[in-house]
């Protein structure tokens, strides 16, 4: 009981994520992807008509908006071209739009496109990632610093992990179907760092965190679809790694002292049928695979042909169908996870607890004040005790019941989150959270809000929001 007692104590000690944050959001997910800014002043209520502080058009994308220095920095697709655009803050002013014209434009499944992974920005400008064509830096007037070109990406839902900044080095992981890697630039060139190849990562779509444990070395953590790896951030090379069932990494880790939470929705048995029973109901020319046009006849499998057709010959065979069959089986949930010293596969101590009931798909999880919250389809909240993973309370928010694509964040003593159908939730954090607000936006929202300064801007289908009290906009 005592060595429980320590473990608690230590857990606590390591800090929560929500005291680190400065005021800028950077990132995807703000300060280190926390999701947290520490700011006061933010509004309960806003709409269209209630304390907006500006509205700007901007074209398509579903990047999340990020805040640096006076500066809102964000991706978008036109047509055949990549835009990156710069706003004033305080004004929603375009200052500069930069356009990469596309030569390889990729076919994308339906609920991706072409600027999904989000900027990730610093004094010294911007810096986007456009998986048709790879990595671009710019400085804050809009010059070009450098690129990369990179891909083309074997991911048949598409990517959309995002770039990191730490320190002088660009953080990027790129899972696909075969060929992931974890690639390290130099900030000011976009020179190679290091690259470490992920063997065995299949398609995914985490941003990585910087973890800092105490007393030991920077690493990146990335959340893949199978496992959970930590790479030394100064070499790439691998320090530890643990198995995970995943239905397609998405969430960011969280990162809180010594501890990384993570979560996973996990395939609890074979969402595919038996590749025998297809088979003699599809397979028409009788060569023992199955084609996109025999499958077409099932609509659900049709649509996901071709990431169950891994190597794009055409053609589903009964080790492909068994792989994508498997997939996401394992271990899954809300963890939290503690490396300690260990390298190598985690031993089975090093995960503190591991909560499975009504986790979320798409969002990440969010640590604030010293509660874990989880945000999932259907307007469900869940607080947990970050420290032994046992339930606060769990409810709905029953004025957005619809689906979630945005991750959680917080600041002011709120929690916000947004659904797909344009209703944001604002609750009151605490361990028994109540609901606040729900506001209407009227148009879709799939990006995460950004929250710096007393005010959040939110992307909707078409626009830019700010929203902010009347105090907040001097």
């Amino acid at each position: 009981m005592a060595g429980i007692l320590l473990s608690l104590m230590l857990l606590g000690l390591a800090g929560p994520a929500w005291s680190e944050a400065p005021r800028n959001w950077p990132q995807f997910r703000g300060p280190n992807g926390s999701g947290v800014d520490s700011a006061t002043g933010y509004p309960v209520e806003f709409s269209p008509q209630k304390n907006v502080a500006w509205k700007q058009a901007i074209p398509f994308g579903q990047s999340s908006p990020v805040v640096v220095d006076g500066l809102v920095y964000l991706t978008a697709s036109d047509g055949a071209k990549r835009v990156t655009l710069c706003l004033d803050a305080a004004t929603g002013r375009v200052l500069w739009r930069r356009e990469i014209e596309i030569a390889r434009p990729e076919k994308l499944y339906r609920s991706n496109d072409p600027a999904s992974p989000t900027p990730a920005a610093d004094g010294h400008g911007v810096v986007v990632f456009f998986p048709e064509f790879g990595l671009a830096a710019y400085t804050p007037s809009g010059e070009t610093l450098w690129t990369l070109p990179l891909g083309p990406f074997q991911n048949f839902y598409g990517m959309a992990a995002s770039p990191i900044l730490s320190g002088d080095q660009v953080i990027l992981v790129c899972d696909q179907q075969s060929g992931s890697f974890v690639l390290s630039l130099d900030r000011k060139t976009g020179s190679q760092r290091w690259k470490t190849m992920r063997p065995g990562a299949t398609i995914g779509w985490s941003t990585p965190v910087i973890f800092r444990p105490t007393g030991g070395p920077e690493q990146v953590a990335v959340l893949g679809t199978s496992r959970l790896d930590s790479y030394y951030a100064a070499t790439g090379e691998l320090r530890w790694w643990m198995p995970i069932g995943s239905m397609g990494a998405l969430g960011t880790p969280l990162a809180s002292g010594d501890t990384l939470f993570i979560s996973t929705q996990g395939a609890m048995e074979p969402y595919i049928p038996a590749f025998e029973s297809v088979l003699g109901k599809y397979d028409k020319d009788k060569d023992g695979q199955l084609s996109e046009a025999e499958l077409s006849a099932d609509k659900d499998l049709a649509l996901h042909f071709g990431w169950i057709d891994a190597d794009g010959d055409g053609l589903a065979s009964a080790q492909e169908w068994e792989e994508a069959r498997n997939w996401g089986i394992g271990e899954y949930g809300a963890v939290a996870v503690r490396p300690g010293n260990a390298e190598g596969r985690l031993p089975p101590e090093a995960v503190l607890w591991r909560f499975k009931r009504n986790l979320p798909y798409v969002p990440a999880p969010l640590l604030y004040r010293d509660v874990l919250y989880l945000v999932r389809d259907g307007g469900i909240v869940t607080a947990l005790n970050p420290q032994d993973g046992t339930r606060y309370r769990q409810g709905r928010s029953r004025g957005a019941l619809g689906v979630y694509y945005a991750s959680p964040v917080a600041a002011d003593g709120k929690v916000f989150a947004a659904s797909t159908e344009g209703k944001i939730s604002v609750l009151r954090a605490a361990k028994q959270w109540e609901v606040l607000a729900v506001n209407d936006l009227g148009e879709e929202i799939h990006a995460t809000p950004a929250l710096t300064e007393g005010r959040i801007y939110v992307r909707t289908r078409d626009s830019l929001y700010c929203f902010a009290e009347p105090t907040a906009r001097d």
